[in-house]
């Protein structure tokens, strides 16, 4: 029987309901099973539906306007919504409108609208592709975009706006160091921090050497802060807020002596499988980072944070999220951050980082961290590992990487970066 693409469709059409209804991250849609009963080729394209669905959902709602005398109920423009990405880009149009309104037909409480997604669709097939293609690429939403513009600058949130909506390869960490070779083995190219880059990879655990435990997946940017704090083998280091894990598995590479802290039980016993893997050594600490004791001799921080800087590879995050839980974050994270320094030896170094594009938790928060700490000092000699720019370090003595870095690479993640040195 041919597989009409049905459950797939009706499963992404679903989880843009819970991110756009009910404000619910894809993550934590996942985590919950909802594509656990599809098969595997069927799990993959819903949440790849609805991923792109919700990376192009500016575009997706332009072209529907014309075609609706008003918005229909959520559910219903959502199957729309999956229905205009697919048929402006490449799908064949029978099967998507027949798929579309098999799925409408089906609903309970909205199969009198088929006829109406029938409809729509069927002019989407006609016009849209043109409409699409002319249209800019997708701003993201409001709420976010005023403190970007604020921070950065216009011009520039339009760039990373343009690494948005391109989305995101797949960055590849080497076990053993050597980019080369695994560019060579995976059929990546080499970044110029190191990092193996790979588009259109397919299946992960299918690629070569990952059963072997030669590489991990880490964006290009994410690795960045393991490679400034830089541990000396036997060196002592803390890894807080660790998972999902590629900074503890970097640390251990380095031969560090590796304690790994998270609050999650469920995302370290992620980490641990990576450990296992890689065949790598690192101590699981399943704990709340304020409640930490002991002395370290180097820390990393990747403090809890708004993900902002994610966008790319998480395209849910600004519709799911509306900023109102920003501002505890960045109170958390100052918390994080003083206790983290009481556990840090004299003459230790606490590389501290977030993966925001807000200043407020980056640059802001370094800032009045140092008035608050006389013992505290910025490294900036610590940013110059391979491959980062010099004009990304800022003035308080960060570094700043965003989207719109390596354009014509393919982009990186948006990450704030400190190298911080306890006086002593």
């Amino acid at each position: 029987m041919a597989d009409t693409g049905v459950n797939a469709r009706r499963s992404a059409a679903y989880i843009l309901d819970q991110v756009l209804g009910e404000g619910r991250l894809m993550a934590e849609i996942l985590g919950e099973g909802a594509l656990d009963r599809l098969e595997y080729a069927d799990r993959a394209r819903a949440q790849r539906l609805a991923t792109e669905t919700l990376r192009s959902l500016e575009r997706a709602d332009r072209v529907l306007k014309p075609f609706m005398q008003k918005t229909p109920p959520l559910t219903v423009h959502n199957v729309l919504r999956v229905g205009a990405y697919e048929l402006c880009n490449g799908a064949p149009a029978h099967g998507v409108v027949n798929a579309m309104v098999q799925v409408v037909s089906s609903h309970k409480r909205y199969a009198k609208l088929k006829g109406l997604t029938n409809a729509v669709l069927r002019k989407v097939a006609d016009k849209g592709p043109d409409a699409w293609a002319a249209l800019r690429p997708p701003r993201v939403p409001k709420w976010l975009r005023s403190p970007l513009a604020d921070a950065w600058g216009g011009e520039a949130v339009g760039a990373m706006e343009i690494a948005h909506f391109a989305g995101a390869p797949l960055d590849l960490t080497p076990r053993a160091g050597d980019s080369d070779a695994l560019a060579a083995l995976v059929g990546g190219t080499v970044l110029p921090t190191g990092s193996v880059r790979v588009t259109d990879a397919g299946q992960v655990s299918t690629m070569p050497g990952f059963s072997e435990g030669s590489w991990w997946v880490q964006d290009g940017a994410a690795a960045i802060p393991a490679r400034i704090l830089a541990p000396s083998k036997g060196t002592r280091v803390l890894d807080l807020c660790a998972a999902p894990g590629g900074k503890t598995l970097q640390l251990a590479a380095m031969g560090a002596k590796v304690t790994a802290v998270d609050v999650s039980r469920t995302r370290m016993a992620r980490v641990q499988e990576n450990l296992d893997r890689t065949k790598l050594n690192a101590e699981i600490v399943v704990a709340d980072a304020l409640t930490l004791e002991g002395q370290y001799d180097a820390i990393l921080l990747d403090a809890p944070c708004s993900a902002t800087g994610t966008m790319r590879r998480h395209p849910d995050l600004p519709h799911a999220k509306d900023g109102s839980d920003f501002g505890g974050l960045i109170d958390l994270q100052a918390k994080i951050l003083d206790h983290a320094w009481t556990l840090l030896k004299p003459g230790g170094r606490l590389v501290f980082c977030t993966c925001s594009l807000l200043p407020d938790e980056g640059e802001v928060q370094i800032e009045e961290a140092l008035g608050r700490h006389p013992d505290m000092t910025v490294s900036k000699d610590a940013l110059a590992v391979t491959g980062v720019d010099p004009a990304w370090i800022t003035s308080e003595g960060g570094l700043r990487l965003r989207p719109d870095y390596w354009p014509d690479l393919g982009g990186m993640d948006g990450f704030y970066i400190a190298a911080l040195v306890k006086a002593g």
